[in-house]
């Protein structure tokens, strides 16, 4: 699944190319909701943690999340798409530029007062990959959980914050030597500050779009089952984590 830091790159490819722009035809015919009149300004392209949202000059906004499968193209006007048409979720052109977003699961069509009301969106935590993250608002809502939830599932939390996914989880969780099953009742708020701030430093550090990195030359621990660990040498593992069963990758040598 897309993570925070990709969203935010494609937010700026993609506002790169609409905003400010006229809306020459908007396809969508699987997407519920108001469609955007032709003719309508490109108000905005705003990354939300994981989620996308596009702002038409007539109130209409449309909402994005990839999960597994979806990704936004540009293309120039009569280029070749990289993906076959019947993929095509959604297509919006512009009168210089292309933008469509192929096999996303999650798109739709709200306005303002949709968004506010929007189960997923309403209760978003602070998103870690602003200039400026709420990290005080992060830790209160990560007080909320339940003592026992293992820390690792908290991290993967977007009402605590928005934008980490499972890789950044399992990185932030080895940058700070925290074991990912720990509860959060064993985890004082000076290591809950670190996890927050480590997670937000991270994302922010590969905004740029060069191959995501953690550590120098990749990442530590994340998909290295097996492999050596980056700090101690000992053999990184695996394991399944929460109710969703997510893999999680750590060193049980120097994460506990």
């Amino acid at each position: 699944m897309p993570e925070g830091d990709t969203i935010h790159r494609t937010a700026a490819t993609l506002r790169t190319v609409l905003e400010g722009q006229r809306l020459e035809r908007f396809e969508g015919p699987r997407v519920r909701g108001r469609a955007p009149a032709d003719g309508s300004r490109i108000e905005s392209v705003e990354a939300r943690g994981k989620h996308l949202l596009i702002r038409f000059g007539d109130g209409a906004i449309l909402h994005s999340h990839m999960r597994m499968t979806g990704s936004w193209h540009t293309y120039r006007p009569g280029e070749r798409w990289r993906r076959h048409p019947s993929r095509a979720r959604v297509v919006i052109e512009t009168p210089a530029s292309v933008a469509v977003c192929f096999d996303a699961p999650v798109v739709e069509l709200l306005d303002e007062r949709g968004v506010a009301r929007h189960p997923q969106l309403a209760a978003l935590g602070p998103d870690l990959c602003v200039a400026t993250p709420d990290l005080d608002g992060a830790l209160e809502r990560m007080d909320r959980l339940d003592p026992a939830t293992p820390v690792g599932v908290a991290l993967l939390d977007q009402h605590v914050a928005s934008g980490v996914g499972n890789v950044y989880r399992c990185e932030v969780l080895w940058a700070t030597r925290t074991d990912p099953s720990r509860p959060l009742a064993d985890v004082d708020g000076g290591v809950r500050r670190e996890l927050i701030v480590t997670a937000s430093r991270m994302l922010r550090a590969n905004l740029g779009g060069r191959r995501r990195e953690t550590v120098p030359g990749g990442l530590a621990v994340y998909d290295r089952a097996g492999r050596p660990c980056r700090r101690c040498g000992a053999s990184i593992r695996t394991r399944r984590l929460g109710t969703q069963a997510r893999s999680v990758w750590w060193c049980p040598s120097c994460q506990h």
